[in-house]
């Protein structure tokens, strides 16, 4: 489950907002590095499947759905799990073009997670942050990517209002 979540927050979070200048971390060699890092093959292909992936889970986070389920559903279509024993137990086993492999890979995350903590995949409360989150505190009431950084700020701030009135 721990690898799922971290693909999918890596997924999520890889379109910051820096200095209010929004980036594209699958960008170049560095879209390449990243998807590399998660078993893919940094192709052209891949990395706009991921980009499209990316866009349609952040809204389905921030908003609900917005047609975007149709479009995971798509890279869903090719997808074949297959089970495997092992002495470990059962594997399953994604068969997918290869392009597609981290894509699916990413989808099936986001389902895994949202089953294993429903309603605790959320995007960050600080409306300027482009990150996301996965809720791990007891009461589930986390709301912001980073308590150091958009936490602290949106405390602050809070905390200036109430001091001016």
């Amino acid at each position: 489950m721990l690898r799922d979540e971290e693909l999918l927050l890596t997924l999520l979070n890889s379109a910051p907002v820096i200095e209010g200048v929004p980036t594209d971390g699958l960008d170049g060699a560095a879209g390449q590095d990243l998807a590399r890092s998660w078993g893919g093959t940094g192709s052209a292909d891949e990395l706009a499947r991921l980009r499209r992936v990316r866009q349609a889970l952040q809204t389905i986070v921030r908003d609900g759905d917005g047609g975007a389920v149709s479009e995971l559903a798509g890279i869903l279509d090719d997808a074949v799990r297959t089970p495997r024993v092992t002495p470990d137990g059962v594997i399953w086993e994604l068969q997918v073009p290869e392009d597609d492999r981290l894509a699916a890979g990413a989808v099936l995350a986001w389902s895994a997670v949202i089953t294993e903590f429903p309603g605790r995949l959320r995007a960050c409360a600080n409306h300027e942050c482009s990150q996301f989150l996965v809720d791990h505190s007891r009461p589930g009431t986390a709301k912001w990517c980073s308590m150091a950084v958009c936490g602290n700020r949106m405390k602050a701030r809070t905390h200036a209002r109430r001091a001016k009135s």
